[in-house]
């Protein structure tokens, strides 16, 4: 994947949503996400693919988060919503999706 060709669609993605298209962030979140990029990302903790959640999920962890529920890895409770979450294949912890840009770090992964 052309690292240049990412940074353009991150911009225009950001540049949609400041623009006013609050309705299409899930849309966006699976442009920004493709297969292509989706193939190279992993759980840096083992190493296992991760697949885009779907907006059921989403929907699941966004009212945890609401309800003040959602803890991260690091036992730190989760305040901000996310967009989309990429799941571990084990389906045992998942990474948020900000900004269409996934927080791939071990401490912000969130338990399932």
């Amino acid at each position: 994947m052309n690292p240049v060709r990412a940074e353009g669609e991150v911009a225009r993605g950001a540049a949609a949503r400041s623009r006013g298209g609050g309705g299409k962030v899930r849309r966006e979140t699976r442009s920004m996400l493709d297969q292509e990029l989706l193939e190279i990302l992993a759980c840096p903790e083992t190493k296992e693919a991760v697949k885009l959640g779907d907006a059921a999920l989403v929907a699941r962890v966004n009212d945890r988060i609401a309800r003040g529920e959602q803890k991260n890895r690091a036992g730190q409770v989760v305040r901000e919503p996310v967009e989309a979450l990429l799941v571990r294949a084990d389906a045992k912890v998942a990474y948020a999706v900000r900004d269409s840009i996934p927080i791939m770090l071990v401490d912000e992964a969130l338990p399932l």
